[in-house]
């Protein structure tokens, strides 16, 4: 499965790290990414690709927000094709 990830809040150090870890540990696949720093805030968003056999969407999405929630961040999952369906309108 493909799913759009994003990542938001105040900037510091070891948020890409801490994201990027917690996919790893779940054999989440980054394939895309974009990150920019507006004044003092982060956004990030990640194109990734999971075996749903090995994890579920909500699953990976409950794990990550609880990485997210460690860190000080706001971490949002979402099928890719809801996405495209979303901003294809």
């Amino acid at each position: 499965m493909r799913a759009i990830m994003t990542v938001t809040g105040i900037d510091h150090t070891g948020i890409i790290a801490a994201i990027a870890t917690g996919l790893a540990e779940h054999d989440a696949n980054i394939t895309n990414v974009s990150q920019t720093l507006m004044g003092e805030y982060f956004t990030m968003i990640l194109q990734v690709d999971f075996e749903e056999t090995d994890i579920t969407l909500p699953e990976l999405q409950a794990a990550m927000s609880k990485i997210g929630t460690s860190i000080g961040m706001e971490v949002h999952m979402q099928s890719e094709a809801i996405f495209n369906a979303m901003h294809s309108l």
